[in-house]
This record gives C-alpha cells, sequence and structure tokens, in this order.
C-alpha cells in the first residue's frame, strides 16, 4: 500500500478539491475520482493506504465500491472513510455493513475529516478493525 495516497471518490468536483486540498495540508497525497468506476480503476493500481467515498455517485455507489474494496486482496485493509448527506442511523449501518471504517455526514469538518482518517489508518496497520 502506498502509505500517504488517499483516494477521494465523489461526484462532486467541488468537494473533491477540498478534500484534496484538506489532506495535502495534513501530508497526504491525494487522488480524486469522479465515480465509483472510476475509482475502482484507481484502487487496482495506485492501492492507496485510505479511501474517502461518497454514498450516492454515479456508475457504481459508495456502498457498492466499499464492498468491491473489501474483497479485493491487493485493498482489503485500507482504511476507508464513507461520507454522505444521509446522517439516519440505518444509512450508517448499511455503510459499515458494506465495509467502512467509518462514517460521515456532510457538511464535513476538515480537522474532524483528518482526525478520523488518521485514526482509521492507524487501527487498520495495528491489525484491528474499528469497533
Amino acid at each position: 500500500m502506498n502509505q500517504n495516497l488517499i483516494l477521494i471518490a465523489d461526484d462532486d468536483n467541488d468537494i473533491r478539491d477540498v478534500l484534496s486540498v484538506t489532506l495535502e495540508a495534513a501530508g497526504y497525497r491525494a487522488l480524486g475520482a469522479k465515480d465509483g468506476n472510476a475509482a475502482a480503476r484507481i484502487l487496482t493500481v495506485a492501492k492507496p493506504v485510505g479511501m474517502i467515498t461518497d454514498v450516492m455517485m454515479p456508475a457504481m455507489n459508495g456502498m457498492e465500491l466499499c464492498r468491491l474494496a473489501r474483497n479485493t486482496p491487493a485493498t482489503r485493509d485500507m482504511a476507508i472513510l464513507m461520507v454522505s448527506g444521509n446522517s439516519h442511523t440505518y444509512d450508517v449501518d448499511a455503510g459499515m455493513e458494506a465495509g467502512a471504517d467509518g462514517y460521515l455526514t456532510k457538511p464535513l469538518a476538515p480537522r474532524e475529516l483528518v482526525s478520523r482518517l488518521q485514526t482509521l489508518i492507524s487501527e487498520r496497520h495495528l491489525g484491528g478493525r474499528p469497533s
């Protein structure tokens, strides 16, 4: 895995740009994907240490992307943070069942995003899955 590379999968260009700047300021390199299919192609080549994915995207949604990443040997151990405007308990539960390690609702607070992502990456590297 590429230890400082984070994939951002979101169909909103502005959100991808803001997340990229936020992550780069925290010392990460960021790659963006406009939908789940593009993200899936990037995952197989780049092997990032973490992924931030929106739930609602064209082509392949974030739930499907998360399941794909968890079922692919090269990416099954990366940290996955799901983001969405949906904050209902059943949405969060569905994200976690799909394989996400964490779930944040939009609008995102940059510090919280980076802190949460760093925690998830650390937990994954220590061999434990967040509870």
